[in-house]
């Protein structure tokens, strides 16, 4: 059973078209990543989901009866404790739930030590850290975040993506995000939106298999122009990326080709070679190629 669907979602903001027509549909109890560039229409789509703006057109169909958001920037009353401001919620959201709650989410948040002083002190990304227990002590069935690690240092980002991930299965999760490693660490579930448009969606082996032209990691010593020249007039040669002062990244069309082809251009040149590996597809690679 879904726990989200969408059909035919819209959005116009006067003559902006900011959502055209996106079908999602999320399962329930998976961790559903939607991910974009900035201007994509996500946090739109997040906002439509939580019934805070209205569609121009389409369905939205809610299969959950307890809801929480976590906006991209939280903020509470500076005056509040850390706990006030998470067991207010649970009061407000889940007075059933018992007020030892509290605790077990701060400290899933790595708030136990900050959990009495204000919160009018928190930095930002501790903020984010108490948005996130504030949205989940209530046990919700489903939960919606906007970018809950962009505002998160390291270790920050660990404990809210672990928060997560123990969340799938228990309750339904739909993040955005523009951190595709956050999204292939947790997701289970991945839409792929651009421009307002739904480009892929399933699961994220699905998105990742066959999708994304196999590349190649050439590490050698300085200069690269020569390399990435003899590289680039290569027919079986899609792009040529640098990476790095030592590191050229070669998308290729022709896996046979490159395998046959890439060390005699290499040998061409004179490159002084260090390492050569082949790559897999990641969702950065898959994303660059839908969006591109």
């Amino acid at each position: 059973m879904n726990a989200v669907t969408t059909a035919g979602l819209r959005k116009r903001y006067g003559r902006h078209e900011a959502l055209a027509g996106v079908d999602l549909v999320v399962p329930r109890g998976s961790v559903y990543g939607l991910v974009g560039p900035n201007g994509a229409g996500k946090t739109t789509v997040l906002a439509l989901l939580a019934g805070l703006r209205r569609p121009t057109g389409g369905t939205v169909e809610i299969a959950c009866d307890r809801v929480a958001v976590l906006p991209d920037t939280p903020g509470f009353d500076p005056w509040l404790t850390g706990f006030e401001v998470v067991d207010l919620a649970r009061a407000l959201t889940a007075p059933e739930v018992p007020g030892s709650r509290v605790a077990e989410v701060l400290a899933d948040a790595g708030l136990t030590e900050a959990a009495h002083r204000r919160v009018g002190g928190y930095s930002r990304g501790m903020l984010q850290r108490l948005g996130m227990a504030a949205t989940v002590v209530g046990d919700p069935d489903l939960l919606l975040l906007d970018e809950p690690c962009s505002a998160l240092d390291p270790a920050g980002r660990r404990e809210v993506l672990g928060l997560i991930a123990r969340l799938g299965g228990r309750a339904t999760v739909v993040l955005s995000t523009h951190l595709l490693a956050d999204v292939q660490e947790v997701c289970d579930r991945v839409g792929v939106l651009a421009a307002g448009r739904l480009l892929h969606q399933g699961s994220l082996d699905d998105l990742l298999v066959g999708r994304a032209a196999p590349t190649w990691v050439v590490r050698c010593r300085p200069p690269l122009e020569p390399v990435e020249t003899a590289l680039s007039a290569r027919p079986w040669v899609r792009a040529v990326r640098r990476t790095g002062v030592e590191e050229l990244v070669v998308e290729t069309s022709s896996p046979a080709d490159a395998e046959t082809d890439l060390v005699r251009v290499l040998a061409d040149v004179g490159a002084h070679v260090l390492r050569v590996d082949r790559r897999g597809a990641d969702l950065e690679d898959v994303f660059l190629e839908l969006t591109r």
